[in-house]
């Protein structure tokens, strides 16, 4: 069975109970829109790895005006994510498909988002960020959470066999393509894993500076530890 083939079916079961159980380890998905409302205004905003539009939906609401795209490999989290998202009518637009080359948007988004999908995509990361880049307009923003790491070897072969990975490798990469309006890291469940969220704008230096491959640490948030900041 192919990597596709094999997230169809993971996704055809999950999709049933997801937004039902992913908020019990999906942190600041929430966290990370609010941080966007408080920085930008993107009137065209695309979401990679839409799921079953829970993010969207946010979005529509925190934008009233925004026209809204989304693309997802699995057509059960899109039949999910059309029926949540009708009320929106012709502001959204939704795709299958893998995200390995721009989308070619029109005109062009201000914003892209990533949550909880760039760790899922290897091979490809390269790909998508590239993809990433070039769908944005001048000037535009990309939005990521994600997970980031875990100290556990064991908790990191276990998400791998769920399709994870969990490495600490996102970070360094998106601050190498973007200029960081933000780049944090939290713990969750009193560090049984870490999580990242990442706010940046075209970088303007395609070159990436060795000295910015660290990440500064984020106080921890006490919902994470508890429950999630979703």
């Amino acid at each position: 069975m192919t990597r596709s083939e094999t997230l169809q079916q993971y996704y055809s079961l999950h999709s049933r109970i997801y937004d039902a159980t992913r908020w019990s380890f999906l942190f600041g998905r929430g966290r990370l829109l609010r941080e966007v409302a408080l920085r930008f205004s993107p009137a065209r905003i695309l979401e990679i790895g839409c799921g079953t539009g829970v993010n969207l939906l946010r979005l529509g609401r925190l934008f009233p005006r925004a026209q809204l795209t989304g693309i997802d490999t699995s057509a059960a989290m899109l039949g999910i994510a059309r029926r949540k998202l009708r009320a929106f009518g012709d502001r959204v637009e939704l795709r299958e498909g893998y995200y390995s080359a721009p989308l070619g948007v029109s005109p062009a988004p201000e914003l892209v988002c990533f949550s909880y999908c760039l760790s899922m995509i290897h091979p490809g990361l390269d790909e998508a960020i590239a993809a990433a880049t070039a769908d944005l307009a001048p000037g535009g923003s990309i939005a990521v959470v994600d997970f980031h790491g875990s100290r556990h070897r064991w908790f990191r072969a276990w998400m791998q066999a769920n399709h994870v990975r969990m490495e600490e490798h996102l970070l360094p990469v998106l601050r190498s393509r973007f200029d960081a309006d933000l780049a944090s890291v939290g713990t969750a469940y009193g560090g049984l894993w870490q999580y990242f969220y990442f706010l940046g704008r075209l970088s303007k230096d395609t070159t990436p500076d060795p000295s910015a491959q660290g990440t500064r640490a984020w106080p921890r948030d006490p919902r994470s530890q508890t429950s999630p900041a979703i």
